[in-house]
């Protein structure tokens, strides 16, 4: 019997090869030919888009609604009209020219509207008879540096997070990325989804957009409970830091993870802000809706969200930016001059890596979302090394990224700068800045969602065709 094992065994292990081979063997013919097809056939039309369209990652197709922001290549993010300046100017804030409250933001985000009810810099809790804490829309006496109209919120968001979400992490090793923690921490909320439950129930769809509601509201207060415990989890001793119910969203959430000082306050307060949306196409908030297209409810939707969210080209790159900059730092000293960090960005490119933190797929100027950073840093943190090393790698990297003719955006995104602010006030752990991105993204993802379904929005299914197609319908066409 053993020997029948052996056999069987060896069989799979030759079929594993010969498969390998195979693919091995075929998988530089096919890169020649989308080459080809690319240089040959890449302008031609099919329909109203092109070949380079279809397979260069849809880039320059507009295919989706997102009500909550819009993207312009030249003057960067507009928070359903308003730019990062004007939300900083308008929403409400903490204290005095301080940064505006990610509260405020979404308030905005769902209405379009600059509201106060949603509180000045706190929502209190209270305990309901259920046992369980919820965050409700009650005006505290608190100074308010900013009028804006009282417009009442009646929010119910449950902060809590039930004792078998943290079993779920528990059951991984403490060495998994922080994202999977994360994520996993997410699919565990799931288990009290309003919208699965009204939905097994037969609710019209008229009235999706309810349970999406409060899903989506009780998601939003969650996952920073979530995040928090994933960060003690890894980097600290585990334990869980309890809310301080004096303090607003974005305080909050960086005293749970253990830092207090105030200007970390008002970094976290800037940072969920800024990283809050920024239009449908990116690969989270484009995975949320198209996963929600199914109606998959806001848990199993932002938990697929996540998942785009770490990888290295979309959330995972301020975590490569900080590693980056501390790799410069350690090889050509923090005082490393300007033909220093020439030598090493070009160092850099010369190994076939790009320099993280530069370009974008569709803004054509600087990221605004690094600017509002960089007027934090100068406010707060002028003497910063790594700082200043970022200010110099402004002045150095545009013109290398121009001189190389390849790169249509040479200038800095959010992402230059976030890990400096971060690291300067105690949060150094690069491979956690993805899950603070996570926990900003809810707000966006989760606003459009609410009214994906209160618009009756369909199933996402575009259609694919195969290179086979493109070759001979390309032809037909010419």
């Amino acid at each position: 019997m053993a020997f029948f094992r052996s056999v069987t065994a060896l069989s799979r292990l030759r079929s594993r090869v010969d498969l390998h081979s195979q693919l091995k063997e075929m998988i530089p013919e096919q890169q020649e030919r989308l080459k080809k097809v690319k240089s040959e056939l890449g302008k031609a039309q099919l329909g109203n888009i092109t070949v380079d369209m279809v397979i260069g990652g849809m880039r320059g197709m507009t295919g989706l609604l997102w009500e909550t922001s819009l993207l312009d290549p030249d003057e960067g993010i507009r928070f359903r009209g308003l730019s990062i300046p004007e939300c900083q100017k308008l929403l409400p804030a903490a204290k005095p020219d301080g940064e505006p409250l990610p509260e405020g933001l979404l308030w905005l985000l769902l209405t379009g509207k600059v509201g106060g009810g949603l509180r000045c810099d706190m929502i209190s809790c209270t305990e309901q008879r259920a046992g369980r804490w919820l965050v409700q829309g009650i005006e505290r006496s608190c100074h308010c540096p900013r009028p804006v109209p009282y417009i009442p919120l009646e929010l119910h968001i449950i902060c809590v997070v039930e004792y078998y979400v943290y079993k779920a992490i528990d059951a991984l090793p403490v060495t998994a990325h922080p994202m999977t923690q994360f994520a996993s921490g997410v699919m565990a909320l799931q288990v009290q989804s309003e919208f699965q439950e009204a939905y097994e129930k037969g609710i019209h769809k008229s009235k999706y957009w309810e349970p999406t509601y409060e899903d989506s509201l009780n998601l939003i207060a969650r996952v920073p409970v979530v995040a928090a415990y994933v960060y003690q989890r890894i980097y600290k001793d585990g334990k869980i830091i309890p809310k301080d119910d004096s303090l607003d969203y974005g305080g909050n959430f960086s005293h749970m993870l253990g830092f207090d000082d105030p200007k970390m306050l008002e970094l976290m307060r800037l940072y969920v802000t800024i990283h809050s949306d920024h239009e449908g196409g990116n690969v989270s908030a484009h995975t949320g809706h198209l996963v929600a297209s199914a109606l998959s409810d806001p848990y199993l939707s932002f938990a697929a969200a996540l998942n785009g969210l770490a990888g290295p080209l979309h959330g995972l790159a301020n975590q490569e930016v900080l590693l980056w900059i501390k790799s410069v730092v350690d090889e050509c000293g923090e005082n490393v001059t300007t033909e220093q960090l020439k030598d090493y960005v070009w160092k850099t490119l010369n190994s076939g890596k790009v320099v993280p933190g530069f370009g974008h797929g569709v803004l054509r100027k600087t990221d605004p979302r690094y600017t509002c950073q960089r007027e934090f840093a100068l406010k707060h943190l002028p003497d910063d090394p790594l700082f200043q090393l970022v200010s110099k790698l402004f002045e150095v990297v545009p013109p290398i990224l121009t001189k190389l003719g390849k790169v249509k955006n040479p200038w800095p995104n959010v992402d230059a700068h976030s890990g400096v602010l971060l690291n300067h006030f105690g949060l150094a752990e690069a491979r956690y800045y993805t899950v603070l991105f996570g926990v900003s993204r809810s707000l966006g993802i989760c606003s459009q969602l609410i009214w994906d379904r209160a618009l009756g929005l369909p199933l996402e299914r575009p259609k694919s065709v195969t290179l086979d197609w493109i070759e001979k319908n390309c032809k037909k066409a010419a």
